[in-house]
């Protein structure tokens, strides 16, 4: 018949709430393992911190510039102006070969210009030989030898009167008509080198 067990033999009564203490063969006894606090347990919301007062997080580069402009980058480069010289337009005379204002071509002006400065020293055969020269092929040619013609003739006869009575007058008919002549050639000359057509002032027009 077995003894009953004795008071202390198998240690002093353990807390419920404490780990069981486990024996080893010859009456030693490990020790109760340690809490683990390395690991806290989650808080609430899923281990997340709690959003911020307003809207979420956004994305950088989903900024928007104040009042919808847009980049630096979205603007025209400079180097899409098209450079000066490349436009449509182009002034008179801007480029080589470019005919004279109010001319055809630089023949037209220069046959004007005969007509008119050609009569100083030739009288009406300068505009005679430019009208049959370039009168048929352009009207401008032939409206400034018509119009020196016309002159010509009319201060021609003048002079050639001017010069019979020159021995009256010592010469004063035949200088006047000259200085006449000169002056409103040279005028009609300037006139046509600019592309306008002068009307001579006290002249016939013989020829229309």
């Amino acid at each position: 018949m077995s003894e009953p067990p004795r008071p202390g033999e198998y240690g002093v009564p353990q807390d419920p709430n404490t780990p069981p203490s486990y024996s080893m063969p010859g009456g030693a006894q490990y020790p109760p393992p340690a809490p683990d606090y390395s690991q806290q347990p989650p808080v609430s919301g899923g281990g997340y911190p709690p959003p911020t007062s307003g809207a979420g997080y956004q994305d950088p580069n989903a900024y928007q510039q104040p009042g919808g402009y847009q980049q630096p980058g979205g603007y025209q480069q400079p180097g899409g102006y098209q450079q000066p010289g490349q436009y449509g337009y182009q002034q008179p005379g801007g480029y080589p070969g470019a005919a004279p204002v109010g001319y055809a071509n630089s023949d037209e002006k220069t046959w004007a210009l005969i007509a008119h400065f050609g009569g100083i020293f030739f009288g009406f055969i300068a505009p005679l030989v430019a009208l049959l020269v370039k009168g048929n092929e352009s009207p401008t040619v032939k409206a400034h030898a018509n119009e020196a013609l016309n002159f010509h003739i009319t201060w021609g006869i003048i002079l050639f009167v001017g010069a019979l009575l020159s021995i009256c007058t010592f010469g004063v008919t035949l200088i006047v008509p000259w200085i006449i002549i000169i002056v409103f050639a040279i005028i009609a000359g300037m006139k046509a080198n600019g592309g306008e057509l002068y009307r001579y002032p006290m002249t016939y027009r013989f020829i229309k």
